[in-house]
């Protein structure tokens, strides 16, 4: 009989341990649950975030679009505001140009010519100023070159059509007739 004692406390002892085994086993896959359900929720909240970032930077990116298309297709609507009056002006000069008698005709076009320098002034268009300077390629295109014994060499001449720049940047080139350099006497 003792060997049968000795069995069955050897069969509980292993019973409590393997119960203490279970209990502790038991503890610790729901400490992983609980740690999963944790790193889902963070995954969630994480992938939620992501999703309305990229919705955000979606809305920005065609607002962004749409601002730039506006841009292309309106940005002359203030200059061509700034035009109409000139066009006015112009429609009004040809309507009565044959019977206006040749000053009034003359000072209508003056007043014209100032109603496109305003226009220009407004939006930075500058005139270059050619007449009697150094020729310069970047600002003038040379249509014709003429001997001129009062002229240095190289310098404009007349201006045969004006150039414009816009905020700094050419617009189109003065067009000008430069003086030749005097040819040696043989």
């Amino acid at each position: 009989m003792s060997q049968a004692m000795e069995n069955s406390t050897a069969g509980s002892a292993s019973q409590d341990q393997a119960g203490a085994d279970g209990a502790g086993d038991s503890a610790d896959v729901a400490t992983l649950r609980a740690a999963l359900a944790q790193a889902e929720e963070n995954l969630r909240q994480q992938r939620e975030q992501y999703l309305r970032a990229a919705a955000e930077f979606d809305n920005v990116r065609k607002r962004g679009q749409r601002d730039i298309e506006s841009a292309h297709r309106y940005a002359l609507e203030r200059f061509a505001t700034e035009l109409l009056p000139v066009r006015d002006s112009l429609e009004l000069g040809v309507r009565s140009g044959a019977q206006s008698d040749p000053q009034s005709v003359l000072a209508g076009q003056q007043a014209t010519l100032k109603l496109l320098e305003r226009a220009f002034e407004k939006f930075s268009i500058k005139q270059i100023d050619a007449s009697g300077q150094r020729f310069d390629p970047s600002v003038h295109e040379a249509v014709m070159m003429q001997e001129a014994a009062d002229a240095a060499a190289n310098s404009v001449l007349q201006v045969v059509q004006s150039g414009y720049e816009l905020n700094g940047r050419l617009l189109r080139p003065a067009r000008v007739i430069v003086a030749a350099p005097a040819e040696p006497k043989v």
